[in-house]
C-alpha cells in the first residue's frame, strides 16, 4: 500500500496520543485499551467526557464497553467480515470521501466491487453481530468529522492478521480519515520501546528506518556506513527461528529481552526446539524461563540503569538517563553487543549511545534532525529530518510520500483451527491490568500479586452451567498441543462458546494451548484463536 507501507510495517501510530481527546468518534478493535494501554485508555475516557462516541469491536466485554456508544461482539477471527460489511454500508449510503479518494488513492473501483457481497445480513450470520449494529457503526464512523481507529494484537495475531490491517486501512482511506489531526490508523505498541527496536532494524528484512535489506542501493549505503559486507537476503522472524531450530536448520540463537518459553505459541514445541540448539545465549535483566534453558546468560541493565533513547507508540523519541548503577556484572545492552562484536572480530567504535543516534540520523533521514540536546526539553516525533524541524505529530499531511495509496481488497477466511465435537470452545488469549507480558517483572511485586495472584479461565455462565462448573473450580483445559489446569472464573465477558485466558502465568501458561499457524505475510502466529475442550480437573 504505497505511502502507508512504512507506517504499517513499523506498527507506528499515524497520529498522536494528545489528539485522542479531540476525536469525536473512537473505533477500538482488537484492543483491551484500558488494561493494556491504561494511559491511552484515560485519554479515551476524557474524549467521551468531551462528547466523543466510542465503538468497541471485541469478542469480550472489555472495560471500555462501559463508556461506549456501541459494542460489536464479533466472533474471534471474523474481523474482515465485520470491517468489510461496515464499508459496504458506508459505500451504499454515500459516506465516502470522493475528493480524498480521487486525489490521494488508486484502485478504488476494483476495491468497491470487492465489497458487493459483504452485506450486513450476511455478516450477521458469520460474525454474530446484529445487522442493525453494523449499520449503526458504519453511520457513526462515516459521518464523524474526527474519527480514529485504534487496534492492537487482537487484530494482528491471526493467520490473516495482515489482511485485517489492510481492511482497517481501507476503511480510513475510503472516508478520507488520514493526514489530518485527530483521525488516523493507530496501532498501539505493547511493550516499552518496541517501537524503537523496530525503528532500529530489529526485523529480519529491514535495516534501521524500515529500509529493505534486498535493495542494492540500501545495502551499499549501510555497507559504507558500517565498513562491512552485508547480506541481501532477508532473515527469519522469531517464530520462524523456532521452527528452524526444531528442524536443526538453525544451530544457535541469541535472545535479548524476550521470553519465548512463555510467550510463544505451543510452548512445549518451543522449549523442545530451544533444547535442540547447539548454543543458546540469553541477555536479560532477570533469570527468565528462557534464560534457564540457556548455555550462556548475559546480565543486562534495566531502564533506570542505562543511558539512551526510548521511542514510544506515537513515534516519539525520549531521553533515558541513568539513575542508578547496574548491579553486579550487569551491563547496558549496547555495551554487551559492542564487546561481543569486538571479540568476534568487528570493531564497533561507539563511545556513547549519543554517537549511535548520530549515525542513525546519517542513514535514516526521518531522525536526522533529532539530537540529545533537542531532547532535553521534551520528546520529538519522527519524521524530523532537520535540526530546525519541530517533529511530526501526525503523518500524511498533504498526501503520501510515495504517491497515491492503493486500496487492497481483502476477503474473509476462517481461522485455521475452529471448534469441533472434540474441542468445542474457542480460546482467545490476552493481557490483564495488574500483570505484564510473561510476568518476568510484575510477578516479583507482592502488591501486584495480591491483586492478581493466579491464572484463570473466563467462561460464560451458560457454558459453565451446561458443564456443571462452579466458580473457582479447577478445570482441565486441553488443545491439540497440550493441557493445563486452571481456575474457573464465571464471567459474562466472553460470549457462550468462547473462553479467555491471560498469558502471564507460567504455572497455567495459555500458550501451551495456542496454535503455531502463521500469517503468510508477516509470520505472526494465530494466538487469538484456537480450539479447546474443558473438563473438570483435580482441585489443588
Amino acid at each position: 500500500m504505497a505511502g502507508l507501507a512504512t507506517v504499517f510495517g513499523s506498527g507506528a501510530m499515524t497520529n498522536s496520543i494528545p489528539e485522542i481527546e479531540n476525536n469525536d468518534l473512537i473505533f477500538v478493535i482488537g484492543s483491551n485499551t484500558t488494561e493494556t494501554h491504561p494511559i491511552i485508555g484515560l485519554r479515551m475516557k476524557k474524549a467521551v467526557r468531551k462528547g466523543a462516541k466510542i465503538i468497541i469491536a471485541d469478542p469480550r466485554k472489555i472495560d471500555l464497553v462501559r463508556f461506549s456508544e456501541l459494542w460489536l461482539q464479533h466472533k474471534p477471527g471474523t474481523d474482515i467480515e465485520l470491517l468489510n460489511s461496515i464499508m459496504h454500508v458506508i459505500l451504499k449510503e454515500h459516506l465516502i470521501n470522493k475528493k480524498f479518494i480521487n486525489e490521494w488513492t488508486e484502485e478504488f473501483d476494483n476495491f468497491k466491487k470487492s465489497l458487493k457481497d459483504y452485506t450486513p445480513e450476511k455478516a450477521e450470520k458469520i460474525t454474530g453481530v446484529p445487522k442493525n449494529s453494523i449499520i449503526k457503526a458504519a453511520r457513526l464512523y462515516g459521518k464523524a468529522e474526527r474519527p480514529a481507529i485504534y487496534y492492537t494484537m487482537g487484530i494482528t495475531q491471526h493467520a490473516h492478521g495482515t489482511n485485517n490491517v489492510f481492511a482497517i486501512a481501507n476503511l480510513a482511506l475510503m472516508t478520507g480519515n488520514l493526514g489530518r489531526e485527530s483521525v488516523g490508523v493507530n496501532p498501539l505498541r505493547g511493550q516499552n520501546n518496541v517501537q524503537g527496536a523496530t525503528d532500529m532494524g530489529c526485523i529480519p528484512n529491514q535495516y534501521p528506518g524500515y529500509q529493505r535489506v534486498d535493495s542494492i542501493n540500501i545495502k551499499e549505503k549501510f555497507e559504507a556506513a558500517w565498513s562491512a559486507k552485508l547480506s541481501d537476503k532477508p532473515g527469519l522472524t522469531a517464530t520462524e527461528m523456532i521452527l528452524a531450530a526444531d528442524r536443526s536448520i538453525l544451530k544457535a540463537m541469541y535472545i535479548i529481552g524476550e521470553n519465548p518459553a512463555i510467550s510463544d505459541p505451543d510452548i512445549n514445541h518451543t522449549v523442545k526446539a530451544l533444547k535442540k540448539l547447539d548454543l543458546l545465549v540469553v541477555q536479560d535483566i532477570f533469570m527468565t524461563e528462557t534464560a534457564e534453558l540457556a548455555d550462556v546468560v548475559l546480565p543486562a541493565a534495566c531502564f533506570a540503569e542505562k543511558d539512551g533513547i526510548f521511542t514510544n507508540t506515537e513515534r516519539r523519541l525520549q531521553r533515558v538517563k541513568k539513575a542508578v548503577i547496574p548491579p553486579g556484572n550487569a551491563k547496558e545492552d549496547s555495551s554487551i553487543i559492542i564487546e561481543l562484536s569486538r571479540r568476534m572480530g568487528y570493531e564497533m567504535n561507539y563511545n556513547s549511545a549519543e554517537e549511535i543516534l548520530h549515525e542513525t540520523g546519517s542513514v535514516w533521514p526521518a531522525v536526522a534532525g533529532i539530537t540529545y540536546s533537542r531532547l532535553e526539553t521534551g520528546g520529538l516525533q519522527w519524521p524530523c529530518p532537520t535540526r530546525d524541524h519541530p517533529g511530526t505529530p501526525y503523518l500524511f499531511k498533504g498526501g503520501f510520500p510515495r504517491g497515491k495509496a492503493s486500496f487492497i481488497p481483502v476477503h474473509h477466511s476462517p481461522s485455521k483451527e475452529l471448534p469441533d465435537k472434540e474441542y468445542p470452545f474457542i480460546l482467545t488469549t490476552g493481557r490483564q491490568l495488574f500483570q505484564y507480558h510473561t510476568g518476568t517483572m510484575t510477578r516479583k511485586v507482592p502488591e501486584l500479586n495480591q491483586v492478581a495472584p493466579s491464572a484463570y479461565i473466563e467462561i460464560n455462565p451458560e457454558d459453565a452451567k451446561k458443564l456443571g462448573i462452579a466458580n473457582n473450580e479447577i478445570l482441565k483445559v486441553s488443545s491439540r498441543r497440550g493441557v493445563i489446569n486452571i481456575k474457573a472464573l464465571l464471567s459474562d465477558k466472553p460470549s457462550s462458546g468462547v473462553v479467555f485466558i491471560p498469558f502471564h502465568y507460567k504455572e497455567a501458561a495459555a500458550n501451551i494451548l495456542t496454535n503455531t499457524e502463521l500469517d503468510p505475510i508477516c509470520k505472526i502466529p494465530e494466538l487469538k484463536v484456537c480450539a479447546v475442550k474443558i473438563e473438570k480437573g483435580k482441585n489443588r
